[in-house]
């Protein structure tokens, strides 16, 4: 799976990039991260709770920075492992340009999964992974900027109704 994208952020590069090295940062942007260590010399460590169609499982997996240009890009790669539920790993190319104080991110992921995860067919992993990238970004944009990252609305069993 292939995915490419780019956002806008309202802020500097140098602003960006320091979050993109920030454990911190990176739990509260990752979807379903529950743990985060580590720092960018070497690498972080995560563990992430995520259900992949009737499939839920918990990551356990590292991350490496590499090709690192200051305040300009860089080559992020994972693995993370789901005792039954089989394993992802990918890696991201990320880069960053900056016009009137505003920062564009651009991002290409390239994605693997195995074991049941795989199972489930190329249709619902690859919407899947649109959707973590997607959300990981929306949340990374928003906290950079300093805006509360948005609360997904729970559902209630009976009729739908939001709770």
């Amino acid at each position: 799976m292939e995915l490419k994208e780019s956002k806008l952020i309202n802020t500097d590069k140098a602003t960006v990039w320091n979050a993109l090295m920030s454990p911190d940062v990176l739990l509260k942007c990752i979807p379903g991260c529950k743990e985060m260590t580590g720092d960018p010399e070497n690498g972080f460590e995560a563990t992430v709770v995520q259900k992949v169609g009737p499939v839920k499982a918990t990551f356990k997996g590292q991350v490496t920075l590499s090709d690192l240009i200051l305040e300009n890009s860089l080559k992020l790669k994972g693995e993370g492992k789901g005792g039954a539920a089989g394993f992802a790993k990918g890696e991201a190319r990320v880069n960053m340009s900056e016009e009137n104080g505003l920062t564009t991110l651009s991002y290409a992921v390239n994605a693997k999964v195995g074991g049941k995860l795989a199972q489930l067919g190329s249709r619902i992993i690859d919407g899947f992974a649109k959707k973590m990238a997607d959300q990981f970004f929306e949340n990374f944009k928003a906290t950079v900027e300093g805006v509360p990252i948005p609360q997904k609305e729970k559902k209630s069993w009976f009729k739908g109704k939001s709770v």
